[in-house]
């Protein structure tokens, strides 16, 4: 199974809560962090939710 580096690039400062929650539920919480996570539909799911805000790397 692929795995996919998430990094956060954008400010979460004046987005809305349900944004937030799901870039804390991604594990992010400082600018240029990056996280590892398997490649699946919830994870998926969860940065189209955000994707304007984080880039995505398959690894």
């Amino acid at each position: 199974m692929a795995k996919l580096l998430i990094t956060l690039n954008r400010s979460l400062i004046g987005r809305p809560e349900d944004q937030r929650a799901t870039v804390t539920a991604l594990g992010l919480r400082k600018l240029n962090q990056t996280v590892e996570h398997q490649d699946n539909a919830a994870i998926r799911g969860m940065i189209n939710k955000v994707a304007h805000l984080v880039t995505v790397k398959e690894q």
